[in-house]
């Protein structure tokens, strides 16, 4: 549910940054041979939360991720939804949130963060919006100032668009445009 303090803070956001593993993903990491037999990390996306992703680059919502693990997928992931940053391989996040904010012009309270463990607690700190997902750390969620009713990689970055959609008053014409 959307408090009048979540709906303010929501309806200032102009950037949504992630974490991936937990949040965009459920959190496993699958190995599968690749054509050379090696074996290859992959991971699984909801679809759903692809959608609401695109969605938000339709109202000039600018989206990233910053990640503790370098995956090629998760880079991939990022181009089909239309990430404007991604960054892999940090677990130091603070430094990369800054440099997105320089690059972007984005004060820190124009900024969602989505996380789900100890490493996105710094940035929770520092954004306008900090979310939880449903499965997240409990110091994570008591860090937060929303917690999903989705887990990571199961619909709760689909909630979050929603949630920033509604606040900025363009969620019905994304259900006009889908007639419902």
């Amino acid at each position: 549910m959307m408090t009048p303090e979540i709906r303010e803070r929501a309806a200032r956001v102009r950037l949504l940054l992630m974490d991936v593993d937990g949040v965009l993903t459920d959190g496993h990491l699958l190995n599968v041979p690749g054509p050379e037999g090696k074996m290859v990390e992959t991971k699984v996306f909801d679809s759903q939360d692809g959608i609401a992703l695109q969605w938000l680059a339709w109202y000039g919502i600018e989206t990233g991720v910053i990640s503790g693990r370098v995956s090629p997928a998760t880079e991939e992931r990022a181009r089909q939804v239309k990430m404007k940053y991604v960054y892999q391989g940090h677990i130091e996040k603070i430094p990369l949130f800054e440099e997105i904010l320089s690059k972007s012009g984005i004060r820190p309270e124009e900024t969602a963060y989505v996380g789900d463990d100890l490493t996105d607690v710094v940035l929770f700190r520092r954004a306008g919006l900090a979310i939880a997902v449903a499965n997240a750390r409990p110091e994570a969620k008591s860090a937060a100032h929303y917690v999903t009713a989705a887990s990571g990689g199961a619909g709760a970055v689909r909630e979050v668009c929603e949630m920033l959609l509604e606040a900025k008053g363009k969620w019905a014409e994304i259900l006009k445009k889908y007639e419902v």
